[in-house]
């Protein structure tokens, strides 16, 4: 009997500390990770937001008026991928894209917050994201074949007629080359989804041998005859374009156009220098922050404090890791979430060096007041970190872009320190404190806990 005890005893004390090596190995792996892999650039590289990075700040109101509530995320959601294709269609590196709706309550109108980091000439950005090329198919009325537009090409409203039949329904625009005249002229080709499809069908078969004029943005740019019915749901664009002018047609096709009106309610840069002096300052924020609560942990809790810095030294370095894996755009809000939720850590691994010493006191030994300090300070931690994690949840979802950043990197730290404080911390202290006969278990024992 006794020999199975100090088998299982002597199994017990080798796999605690086999795994406090294996969380030594893996922590520093992943630190060689982070630390290998910022700078240059790379794949992994940290994501810095606008505010730290520089770049341009866009509002934009919407008008949602003509959209009943049915439909209205529905079109909320396609401006946005609309306005993600255009900004993505010019480089921009890790550009945000948003709908908010403004209020006190989120019962506001509706924003569209665009974000570009790197992109400082606003006028251009602008320019791109205000585009709004609309594609129209228009039925020209009899007798009018020769009077569609005056002679500076302005159309003549009384000559067409609304067919419906829009880039709404569109799925792509290509550029072809059409050979039938013996010369190749660029001519854009435009395929319909299945509403347009069957749409263009029923235009073409009921109105065989009338001209159907093309409108982009306004301006005909090709009024063909209708020859034959078009069940395929592709329509060739002939507009006596350049080779230049026809892929810029398709460009701004593909692009899409706008399913809301929107309008441009301010506009703020942010210089490369501001953002680089306000990544500094979070950094320096953050490092002081973490050797000061480092010292006061090591001073007032000594050996238990030292294993406290170490966890927390790995906490730092697993969200480091999370930033660049998911990967998380950091702003100087989410430097400030970060840096909180260090203190966070902390609190838990004070919460536990507290129970331990209530437990030491009560004269039992290092072992027992591990586990029992920990299973009594886990109550207490679980319960602050719920209440954390529904604050950093309902910031995540009601607020701005800015606090959304802060919201997101503070639940993601609130997470991490749980695991840091009960597994990790947990782990190296029953490692240390195995035996409190040998020299490190009295060191144990004799600690800042027992004083």
């Amino acid at each position: 009997m006794l020999g199975r005890l100090i088998l299982a005893t002597l199994s017990t004390m080798f796999a605690i500390r086999y795994w406090s090596v294996i969380i030594l190995i893996v922590a520093a792996a992943i630190g060689f990770f982070v630390y290998t892999t910022t700078g240059g650039g790379g794949r992994f590289d940290f994501k810095l937001g606008l505010d730290l990075s520089g770049g341009s700040h866009l509002v934009y109101s919407t008008d949602t008026s003509k959209v009943g509530k049915a439909d209205l995320q529905d079109a909320l959601t396609a401006l946005r991928q609309v306005i993600e294709r255009r900004v993505n269609a010019f480089g921009v590196g890790e550009p945000v894209v948003q709908v908010e709706q403004g209020g006190a309550l989120g019962t506001g109108q509706y924003r569209l917050v665009v974000e570009l980091p790197g992109i400082t000439d606003v006028n251009e950005a602008v320019k791109r994201i205000g585009e709004t090329p609309v594609l129209e198919f228009k039925l020209v009325k009899k007798d009018f074949e020769n009077n569609m537009q005056d002679a500076q090409g302005v159309p003549n409203p009384a000559a067409f007629e609304d067919t419906g039949l829009t880039g709404t329904y569109l799925t792509r625009a290509s550029l072809q080359f059409d050979s039938a005249t013996g010369v190749s002229a660029p001519v854009v080709r435009v395929d319909f989804n299945s509403e347009g499809k069957k749409l263009f069908g029923d235009i073409t078969s009921a109105n065989v041998g009338r001209l159907l004029a093309i409108f982009l943005d306004g301006n005909i740019i090709s009024a063909p005859v209708i020859k034959d019915k078009i069940t395929d749901g592709t329509a060739i664009i002939s507009g006596n374009f350049t080779a230049e002018q026809a892929k810029e047609t398709v460009r701004n096709l593909n692009l899409g156009a706008l399913p809301l009106p929107i309008a441009l309610q301010s506009t703020q840069t942010i210089g490369a220098t501001l953002g680089s002096d306000a990544l500094r300052a979070g950094l320096l924020a953050g490092i002081a922050g973490f050797l000061l609560l480092s010292a006061f942990m090591i001073f007032w809790y000594r050996l238990p404090g030292l294993v406290a810095v170490v966890s927390l030294f790995i906490y730092c370095v697993l969200m480091l890791a999370i930033f660049k894996l998911i990967p998380v755009v950091l702003t100087s809000a989410g430097i400030a979430g970060f840096i909180l939720s260090v203190g966070l850590a902390v609190d838990a691994n004070v919460l536990i060096a507290e129970r331990l010493k209530e437990e030491l006191a009560a004269g039992k030994t290092a072992q027992v007041a591990i586990r029992e300090g920990f299973a009594r300070a886990w109550l207490a931690i679980r319960d602050s970190n719920t209440a954390h994690l529904i604050a950093a949840v309902i910031l995540f979802w009601f607020a701005t872009s800015l606090i959304k950043g802060f919201a997101l990197v503070f639940g993601l730290g609130v997470l991490v320190s749980m695991l840091s404080a009960i597994t990790i911390s947990r782990t190296f202290m029953l490692a240390l404190g195995l035996n409190e006969q040998s020299k490190l278990g009295r060191f144990f024992m004799l600690s800042g806990l027992t004083k």
